[in-house]
């Protein structure tokens, strides 16, 4: 069933970095320093002539607009964006690398497209039109053969190599296994108290090494009120309680 959707191609353009490929090798631009002024330019003037042609506009085409304008702006800034280290971000740089990437995309489709011309001259395949077109019926929406471009080609190889990368990440967890029990913690508990008869908060903070160790402090007092073996007494202030051995 084909798809209801319509899309933009053009026999010149299949996407919106072929056109803007079109303009960098219009002008003889350096692809690695566009003037993005001057290409944002030509992109908006190409598309208000395919609006006055009655012509729906693909998302892809709007989206590089938006692109393109925001670049634009960022570089009117008169502060521009620093990175950690200090050194200016340029912003147009996610676009460029885009835009190589695409048109390695563009040159390897071009020298397989002259292998697959030649191969046809040497074994005949029959209605290649026709296994399309049925291949096409009997696909699901947005997966027809026929409607297939350059541009999506580049985005799904662009989401499989950031899922690659994020895999190929190793994740390494250190468990750090500390001396402490609730045993000896209610042991240690039960000789301060015997010392000092009333203990304070402050004071189980003190005698705690660190953070583990004040936890397993606090669950040995805990248990100890559990086993009615101290008596909890509380005082003034926020988060303010004694301890002591219960008498009877």
């Amino acid at each position: 069933m084909q798809s209801s959707g319509y899309e933009i191609k053009l026999p010149q353009f299949e996407g919106p970095f072929d056109l803007l490929l079109f303009f960098i090798e219009r002008d003889e631009l350096n692809i690695h320093d566009i003037p993005i002024a001057r290409i944002t330019n030509d992109f908006l003037d190409y598309l208000v002539h395919m609006q006055a042609l009655n012509i729906e506009l693909a998302s892809e085409f709007i989206f590089v607009a938006a692109t393109l304008m925001r670049i634009k702006a960022k570089m009117l800034l008169p502060r521009p964006e620093l990175d950690e280290e200090g050194n200016e971000i340029d912003p147009k740089q996610d676009l460029v690398q885009k835009l190589v990437l695409y048109k390695q995309f563009k040159d390897v489709s071009e020298r397989l497209r002259a292998l697959e011309e030649h191969r046809l001259l040497q074994a005949k395949r029959g209605n290649i039109a026709m296994d399309l077109r049925v291949a096409g019926d009997h696909s699901g929406q947005g997966e027809e053969l026929t409607t297939f471009d350059l541009y999506k080609l580049m985005l799904v190889y662009e989401k499989l190599m950031d899922l690659y990368a994020a895999r190929s990440t190793d994740i390494r967890h250190t468990v750090v296994k500390y001396p402490y029990t609730i045993e000896q913690q209610k042991s240690a508990i039960a000789s301060l108290v015997a010392i000092n008869e009333k203990l304070d908060f402050s004071t189980i903070v003190k005698h705690s090494e660190n953070r583990v160790q004040f936890v397993y402090n606090f669950l040995a007092i805990l248990e100890l009120l559990q086993q009615q073996l101290l008596d909890l007494q509380s005082g003034l202030g926020f988060n303010n309680f004694y301890v002591m051995a219960r008498k009877n």
